[in-house]
């Protein structure tokens, strides 16, 4: 049997040491960095992999793509596939900074907890999402618009970032969504008061919404908050919270050791799915991992 080997791309100085556990634990039997790579250069390491095994060993061999951008682990991705050449074909999968996956499983849990306790899923909800411009908050976007939510990327430094990467959701993915400033807490209970759902991807240790704001916010069903690091990126909301309620108000709160359990075996399953596929080359990103989180999710 031909080995199972894992090529890890980065355009990073380093491989995640997260990543490289997670594959190496779900039976990878080579797993091997690449660091510092650009974009031009995906084709050519592809072509190397895939001509170095007969067709039919294509599916023993997996090229993954790390980093800290959405926008280029999907171009990588892209880049990659178009490298291919028929019969040859590779797995390709992208987890920057593990950030699709994460997001992935915010979503899920967050649908979860809306359909177990709030009576519907995220079809229709106005959702506001804090650190879009960031690879988790890009991607939860993403994904909830895909299943018909109102989404609205909310700047904390002006609106032309968040402007610019709603832009680039509607080109790539054909969705719409709003953007808005939200620097102030004037600014945020604006948005707040219009919100059903707030996700929050901020910087790790970044306070953005106060218990006050919190308090205040009218009709906010969930608040999901991926910050691990204190202070809570939304005050009040503790890091195993899946569906408790915040102190002071009736807003459901979501916390990031629960949306990271969820992560930890989606990104674990994604990989065993590459590591089990024999007949069928998969490229991966994080609609992916948003089928798989949701079967995942445990029940409330």
């Amino acid at each position: 049997m031909p080995k199972k080997i894992l090529h890890m791309l980065t355009p990073h100085k380093h491989v995640s040491p997260f990543d490289a556990n997670m594959a190496a634990d779900a039976g990878y039997d080579l797993i091997l960095p690449y660091e510092s790579v650009e974009l031009t250069e995906v084709a050519d390491l592809v072509q190397d992999a895939i001509f170095s095994r007969p067709p039919a060993h294509g599916t023993s061999t997996t090229i993954f793509f790390g980093g800290d951008d959405a926008i280029l682990a999907l171009d990588m991705i892209e880049a990659a596939k178009n490298a291919l050449v028929a019969p040859f074909g590779v797995h390709v999968f992208a987890d920057p900074q593990g950030s699709f996956t994460t997001a992935a499983a915010m979503v899920a849990c967050v649908e979860k907890i809306l359909v177990a306790k709030k009576g519907g899923g995220l079809a229709g909800r106005r959702i506001a999402v804090f650190g879009a411009t960031g690879v988790v908050g890009y991607c939860s976007a993403v994904i909830a618009a895909l299943e018909g939510a109102e989404v609205t990327l909310v700047g904390h430094s002006g609106v032309q970032r968040v402007r610019e990467r709603a832009a680039q959701m509607r080109v790539r993915f054909g969705v719409e969504v709003d953007s808005v400033n939200g620097k102030t807490d004037a600014e945020k209970a604006a948005v707040l008061a219009k919100t059903d759902i707030v996700f929050s991807a901020a910087k790790a240790g970044v306070r953005v919404l106060s218990a006050k704001l919190v308090e205040a916010a009218p009709h906010l069903l969930v608040a999901a908050d991926v910050n691990a690091v204190p202070p809570a990126g939304i005050e009040g909301v503790g890091v195993f919270d899946n569906g408790v309620a915040i102190a002071g108000s009736q807003t459901l709160g979501l916390g990031a050791l629960a949306v990271g359990n969820v992560k930890y075996q989606t990104e674990a399953g994604l990989f065993r799915r590459m590591l089990a596929a024999e007949d069928e080359v998969l490229s991966l990103d994080f609609r992916d991992a948003f089928k798989l989180a949701r079967s995942l999710v445990p029940e409330l």
